[in-house]
């Protein structure tokens, strides 16, 4: 199995103890999830609680790269997560933002899109910024968003 970085998430000093335990609980719980899918091909953490920046204002970004994408065009899967209310549907681009509002009222940006978002021949523009800005692999069975974070890093 590919790299996982191993460290805490929510060791930023503006958040709450519960707000610590609701944040790793809900990366856990995703990862896990992810972990068991045969077409997740990456899941990354990014943001402010990758570069361990977050606030108490601050939303849980997470990115989850799939290689079947039509498998979550209708909500049934979000249902397995328990992330709480769907708030928001998006497309940027190549993915496709889902925002849910947890019962404890962490906002939770996850992110779906095909493993093309990860191409490190060339690095997408968008992509880029998002790697520097600061990630953590949570889940990358085939080594793709490790290649892409050494891409990124040169």
């Amino acid at each position: 199995m590919a790299q996982r970085d191993e460290r805490p998430a929510a060791g930023s000093a503006g958040i709450s103890a519960e707000g610590a335990v609701d944040v790793e609980n809900v990366i856990a719980r995703v990862t896990r999830w992810a972990a068991a899918r045969d077409d997740v091909l990456g899941l990354l953490l990014a943001g402010s609680y990758a570069r361990d920046a977050a606030g108490p204002d601050s939303d849980l970004d997470l990115i989850l790269l799939t290689k079947e994408i039509d498998r979550y065009a209708d909500g049934t899967w979000a249902d397995e997560l328990d992330l709480g209310e769907l708030t928001r549907v998006q497309t940027w681009g190549p993915i496709t933002e889902r925002r849910f509002l947890t019962g404890a009222g962490l906002e939770v940006e996850l992110n779906i899109g095909s493993p093309d978002w990860a191409r490190i021949d060339p690095v997408d523009p968008g992509t880029r910024r998002v790697v520097t800005d600061g990630v953590r692999i949570l889940h990358d069975p085939e080594g793709a968003l490790t290649r892409l974070r050494r891409a990124c890093q040169s």
